[in-house]
């Protein structure tokens, strides 16, 4: 989508309603130099292959004309952008450019994140910051700017979530017969079958849904599944046999460029009953999935914000509070896009402090979990939210499978 005269009004807007400690900021900078910051290319329509040697600065002012400074030698970088152009060729007309096109402005959003605290982010490298620092500049993380413009999805692309949630769901469930077909062929034979095989068979099935994905999806028995990223290959599959442990990872997503992922993980048993310390891990994970599923619902309901690592919170807490808290090695989830992993808030108080705001009509996936030596288990489901309320979007996992 290219910056023109409506996205440009719309940043404009954000950018005087959000602020550091309810200050509006005063501007949006972007900055590049050789593809570094893939997030600004997007927001700003840019094209992601051009011949980018010199280092552009692009100013969006919270009121008033954008800027654009750019070296002489690739000067049209910025021409598809509105805004006044100013030219630099030397390192001091970059400073003086610099501080010029910046005159009167303070709080500076930029792609970066104090600490490095939320790494998806922090696109603009230290000297950068150091820099406009010692112009008296304040620079602010950019984080929930990037969400706003880049997380948050149209109603036609939830309509894409929704037709990839029903047919993974389909097939998923015809996943689990077969395998007992496979298992348990009609001449009372003892049949084969690896992880790898299933891999491809569900493989074939989002294919005839007209589904891409990347990677995968994830077929693991006993020991595998607990990797949290096991991916079994036809060099390195274990056979599924009666008796075992398994845990499905699927996703995909319509094959068009403004298309949402879906994405969830189911487990079950096979030719038996679940053992007492399966279950008892599989109700731990699922009461944690609820406890994160309510947080977030409640929030929007009340009308009250919610940040990603709240949700990380409400399920680790049930998770911890079992005994098992060693053993949930990952964050509770992630957002969900034309990305599998999206640019939004990620539910997540273990591997970062994830204080950015879960939006309005944002997607993201709730997916807790206990991984044991001897096996793992975990139960996700994807939730949309708009004004006033959240939900999950498929079919929600409340016993194991049995095969």
């Amino acid at each position: 989508m290219s910056f023109d005269s409506t996205k440009l009004a719309a940043t404009q807007a954000a950018l005087r309603e959000a602020g550091p400690d309810g200050t509006n900021l005063d501007g949006w900078l972007f900055y590049d130099h050789h593809h570094r910051d893939p997030i600004g290319e997007r927001i700003l329509g840019l094209d992601p292959k051009a011949h980018i040697t010199r280092r552009w600065y692009y100013f969006v002012p919270a009121t008033g004309e954008p800027m654009k400074l750019v070296h002489r030698i690739e000067q049209g970088r910025l021409d598809s952008l509105p805004g006044a152009k100013m030219l630099y060729s030397s390192w001091q007309e970059l400073a003086a450019g610099l501080e010029a096109m910046l005159k009167g402005a303070t709080h500076l959003a930029m792609q970066y994140s104090p600490n490095n605290a939320i790494m998806y982010v922090s696109m603009t490298d230290a000297g950068t910051v150091e820099f406009l620092r010692s112009l008296g500049k304040n620079i602010v993380s950019s984080a929930n700017l990037v969400s706003q413009f880049e997380a948050v999805l149209s109603e036609e692309q939830k309509s894409t979530h929704a037709v990839a949630q029903k047919a993974i769901d389909a097939v998923l469930a015809e996943a689990w017969l077969e395998i007992g077909r496979r298992l348990r062929p009609a001449n009372d034979k003892p049949g084969t079958l690896s992880e790898f095989d299933m891999v491809q068979w569900l493989g074939e099935g989002m294919r005839r849904e007209g589904l891409v994905w990347e990677n995968g999806p994830n077929v693991s028995v006993n020991r595998n599944s607990s990797d949290s990223h096991y991916e079994p290959t036809a060099e390195h599959s274990s056979p599924i046999r009666e008796g075992d442990f398994l845990l499905i990872d699927i996703w995909g997503k319509l094959n068009r460029p403004d298309a949402v992922f879906y994405d969830i993980t189911w487990t079950g048993v096979i030719g038996r009953e679940p053992t007492e310390r399966e279950q008892l891990v599989f109700t731990t994970v699922r009461d944690a999935r609820d406890a994160a599923i309510h947080a977030i619902e409640a929030a929007f309901a009340e009308g009250r914000a919610v940040r990603g690592f709240e949700g990380d919170d409400a399920a680790r807490a049930v998770i911890r509070d079992a005994g098992f808290g060693d053993y949930f090695t990952h964050r509770t989830g992630h957002n969900i896009a034309v990305e599998i992993h999206g640019p939004g808030a990620h539910l997540d108080n273990l591997e970062t402090h994830d204080e950015r705001l879960i939006l309005p009509n944002t997607c993201f996936s709730v997916e807790p979990g206990i991984y044991l030596p001897e096996f793992g288990v975990r139960s996700e489901i994807d939730m949309m939210t708009a004004p006033g309320k959240a939900w999950v979007t498929g079919k929600i996992q409340r016993e194991l499978v049995r095969i």
